[in-house]
């Protein structure tokens, strides 16, 4: 076929790079956010932090320029380029005269604070850093190097440490670990066992076991032999430990012909052991939740405020602003093109901002119920609902509740908490289900321990409070809040 060249019309919806850039800000969390603007304030010279926060009589944050900080940023320039042009015997008696007045003031301060500048670097001391924790390899590989055992059992022990997972447990059994040794090596399956002996005696005791039984064994033998209910406790776990899991007392007291206080000793007993032995030496960074949203209670009804804290503080750099207004060449292209986008970056952040306060403030008002008694009052509420009245489509509510958070008198919440499903009630209502929840863990805190209460059994009470949920449904609200079902919250 001959190319031809023909013209075709069509519509498209494209999003423009500000707005693009508005939608990343807004779904993107605090941390992220602040990722972000570091990234965005080390590319853009035009960008900086800003040492004062304004804010504008509605109380929203304000990062832009007025026109009197341009203007004040034009007499500075000028008196500045003024000042170059003074003679050189009047600008040196100007700063003669400063000398002097500083000196002045000098005088004034403390002794301790005048001669602080003659303290040589040397008398302060570099302040402390935290000693990184030991992990529990390093742990473990301390004590063996301490230890007056041979190289090559030292080795083996090491082998052993490094096949040892975050909990202290050796998962890899030792028939499949001399398999994978080289036979250059001359490591029989006795050296295996006699390093594994030596490396179960290692601090924190159960280290280095190889099921949960073989860990809790550990932990009770290395007890003194005269604790109380120590040789029942070992046998309990070495012949019945699936039964007492399962919670049968009945048959382990029939068992061990014991009764109730004896056995309620030793489960105390078994259940202070720690099934997890490496577990403390797995710690990680605490992180900090920075919400973005206070609520708080103004005249009898609560309000939500945004966290001044929370937000960046950006402003544009004068300098390079003022530059640009004096030189428009070619040269100034790039900066001009900076300068716009430190613009859109400030204006989209605001923006932001204002959205998740305009959605907050339609989630309070909506759940004030909520912050008076708590998740039992938690009335339906579903994305479309607040989309609707601010005029926002429901993908932004969705983006908005997302990594955002709530301070509130009881607690902090993200934004989604305060969103979910109904269940219809006798009355032609409906209920949350944050609000069954809270009412299915009410009845499991009051309910009678050695009767325990079961799914269809608090099915049947939400029946009566006018609640229709269904058994299987219990159990899914009951699982999501991590409950163990009735058998396992049974005790005697």
């Amino acid at each position: 076929m001959k190319p031809t060249l023909q013209l075709k019309l069509s519509q498209q919806l494209r999003l423009t790079p500000q707005l693009q850039q508005s939608i990343r800000l807004l779904q993107m969390s605090t941390l992220d956010l602040n990722q972000e603007i570091e990234r965005a304030i080390q590319e853009n010279p035009l960008l900086e932090v800003a040492e004062d926060w304004d804010t504008s009589e509605t109380g929203q944050p304000s990062g832009t320029q007025d026109a009197q900080d341009l203007q004040q940023d034009e007499q500075d320039v000028k008196a500045s380029q003024d000042s170059e042009s003074r003679p050189v015997d009047e600008v040196a008696t100007e700063a003669k005269t400063t000398a002097e007045d500083n000196q002045d003031y000098a005088a004034d301060w403390p002794q301790e604070y005048r001669n602080a500048q003659d303290v040589r670097d040397d008398d302060y001391e570099s302040p402390q850093m935290a000693a990184k924790p030991l992990s529990l390899r390093e742990h473990l590989n301390l004590q063996v190097s301490l230890s007056q055992i041979s190289e090559h059992d030292r080795s083996i022990v090491g082998l052993l440490i490094d096949s040892l997972d975050d909990n202290g447990y050796l998962m890899q059994d030792l028939d499949e670990l001399i398999l994978m040794l080289p036979s250059e090596l001359k490591i029989s399956k006795d050296d295996l066992h006699i390093a594994l002996e030596y490396l179960q005696l290692l601090d924190p005791v159960g280290v280095g076991a190889r099921d949960l039984r073989e860990c809790l064994m550990l932990q009770l033998r290395a007890l003194p032999e005269d604790t109380a209910y120590r040789k029942l406790a070992i046998k309990v776990v070495e012949e019945y430990l699936d039964i007492l899991a399962v919670r049968d007392f009945i048959r382990i007291k029939k068992f061990l012909k014991c009764g109730d206080q004896a056995l309620r000793a030793i489960r105390q007993l078994i259940t202070n052991l720690n099934p997890k032995p490496g577990s403390q030496f797995n710690i990680t960074d605490a992180r900090y939740i920075v919400p973005d949203i206070v609520v708080t209670k103004v005249d009898g009804a609560w309000v939500a405020n945004l966290n001044l804290d929370a937000i960046p503080k950006l402003s544009i750099n004068h300098l390079y602003a003022n530059l640009l207004k004096y030189k428009r060449d070619e040269s100034s292209r790039g900066l001009s093109s900076q300068l716009n986008e430190a613009k859109w970056l400030i204006k989209n952040i605001q923006q932001r901002s204002i959205t998740i306060l305009n959605v907050s403030n339609a989630i309070v008002e909506r759940q004030q119920q909520f912050f008076e008694h708590g998740a039992v009052a938690m009335r339906p509420l579903v994305l479309r609902e607040i989309a609707e009245n601010l005029s926002l489509h429901e993908s932004t509510i969705s983006r908005v509740t997302t990594q955002k958070f709530m301070y509130t008198p009881r607690g902090i919440f993200e934004l989604k908490y305060f969103f979910g499903s109904h269940v219809a009630t006798d009355t032609g209502g409906a209920c949350s289900a944050t609000a069954i929840r809270a009412l299915i863990k009410e009845l499991v805190q009051s309910e009678n321990q050695k009767k325990p209460l079961s799914d269809n059994r608090i099915s049947l009470i939400l029946e009566q409070q006018g609640i229709v949920v269904a058994r299987r449904t219990v159990a899914k609200y009951r699982e999501s809040m991590q409950i163990p079902p009735a058998n396992l919250r049974k005790t005697f």
